[in-house]
């Protein structure tokens, strides 16, 4: 049993969370990228809405990211946390490249596909590596800044969606539009389809994921080995891929918990999931708003949801954990019962439901589950056990998109009956959370094990 009291963390565990953090950034960053063009793909490919909602199911939202979540999360266990660092993000640059240059479905389709892939093998091991090379004091600290570049990606991106964004048509461009408009005329030539000039703006900021993703592989390269990872395999503890398989299904207490954990964040992340792509396009459709306005009033949202991980992480090692997971899912199911009660097209409730909406995601079940999810189980098969977990919840969250868009119609027409569903799951992920919430703020990651498994696992 390694000791992480004992065990030498880096000199300041704040440097190598803000370079692991990244990878936050770039899975939300590449869920919204895709939601702030999507209207823009559509026109420009003829797509369907069930074209769309077959682009989030292969998606960093969905399936995408769960084929590569439990892939990374058991290579972490056998190779390490830095073997993901050191190679993971090539894939990523290679699926923002794909979309970069997409010109018909199934080029997007597999861009999309592999940018998820690499997004979910990179979360296990990302947000293992930021807990293990955490004190103990501030372990809930830099998970909430993990959280905050969640939020910082998607703010970034859906800016300059809104100032790249074609304007509708009486309305004026995004204030960068006419570089949009020189640069696709410069590939295209002055006789472009309108369609193509305005999705070259999507084009865009797909490069800017690029250059952040070529940025963070570079920092995250050079990253020490996980200390613990070290210690278990020192010490001889390290496991084969297919005996932590058999550990994580048969140990009593990890089942318990896989139950636990992937429930609160699956019923949480089957409306954050379809937030995070579609809420841009359900601005636009089911709210009349232009693409500019749409990203304008969802990068509000994630500004929101940016202030408040910040005052989150000031206070989540002080606060018993279960007070703010309360308070945020709160908030959802608040926002959730105001755009059903007055609906989706009054501008000053939108605006509310925008906020609250934010605050929830700044405190969110992602925070806490990603916090649990590394203080739960012991080193030797921490990130299989997120991998998994990950799986299946972004394997449902995919199902659930195609799903959604069924109930949600071409324009929105079933937007009341698609909130309902919303308010349900929120209120599953509300009553089983503050149940269940573990008392682990303040503990060592040796000294939760222990309580939990005992001095042998098996």
């Amino acid at each position: 049993m390694v000791n992480d009291k004992m065990v030498n963390k880096p000199a300041s565990s704040l440097r190598s969370t803000l370079a692991v953090s990244l990878n936050n950034y770039l899975d939300a960053g590449a869920i919204v990228a895709g939601a702030s063009g999507l209207t823009l793909w559509q026109n420009y490919l003829g797509l369907s809405e069930l074209s769309l909602g077959w682009l989030n199911f292969i998606s960093a939202n969905c399936l995408g990211a769960a084929i590569g979540a439990i892939i990374g999360g058991f290579l972490a266990d056998k190779y390490g946390r830095k073997f993901i660092f050191t190679y993971n993000l090539l894939l990523y640059m290679a699926g923002v490249l794909t979309i970069m240059c997409s010109v018909n479905f199934p080029m997007l389709l597999i861009g999309f596909l592999l940018t998820g892939i690499s997004v979910g093998v990179g979360v296990p091991a990302s947000w293992t590596y930021i807990s293990e090379s955490s004190e103990i004091d501030t372990r809930g600290r830099n998970i909430a800044i993990s959280q905050m570049s969640w939020g910082i990606g998607p703010m970034c991106i859906l800016l300059l969606g809104m100032l790249f964004a074609p304007g509708l048509p009486g309305e004026e461009d995004g204030v960068l539009f006419g570089l949009v408009r020189g640069l696709a005329e410069w590939f295209y030539g002055s006789e472009a389809p309108l369609e193509a000039v305005h999705v070259f703006s999507s084009r865009i900021v797909f490069f800017s994921l690029f250059v952040v993703a070529f940025f963070a592989w570079s920092l995250q390269r050079r990253l020490q080995e996980s200390a613990d990872f070290e210690a278990q395999k020192a010490a001889g503890k390290q496991a084969g891929l297919i005996e932590n398989i058999r550990l994580l299904f048969t140990n009593r207490v990890a089942v318990r918990t896989v139950c636990f954990l992937a429930l609160i964040y699956l019923s949480w992340n089957l409306v954050a999931s379809v937030m995070g792509f579609f809420q841009p396009h359900i601005y636009e459709s089911a709210g009349g708003m232009s693409n500019k306005d749409a990203n304008m009033l969802s990068c509000v949202s994630w500004a929101v949801v940016v202030l408040t991980t910040y005052f989150v992480s000031l206070w989540v090692d002080k606060i018993a954990h279960r007070i703010f997971y309360v308070f945020g899912l709160l908030c959802a199911l608040t926002a959730w019962f105001i755009i059903i009660g007055i609906g989706v097209n009054n501008i000053v409730w939108l605006w509310v439901f925008t906020i609250l909406w934010g605050i929830n995601n700044g405190c969110s079940v992602q925070l806490f589950y990603a916090l649990w999810g590394t203080e739960l189980f012991p080193a030797k098969f921490r990130a299989g056990a997120q991998g998994l977990m990950f799986f299946l919840v972004r394997g449902l969250s995919a199902v659930w998109g195609l799903v959604f868009t069924g109930i949600y119609g071409e324009n929105g027409e079933g937007f009341t009956m698609a909130a309902w569903c919303m308010v349900a799951l929120l209120l599953t992920s509300l009553i089983v959370g503050a149940a269940g919430a573990p008392k682990t703020r303040c503990k060592s990651l040796d000294e939760i094990t222990k309580e939990r498994y005992g001095n042998t696992i098996d």
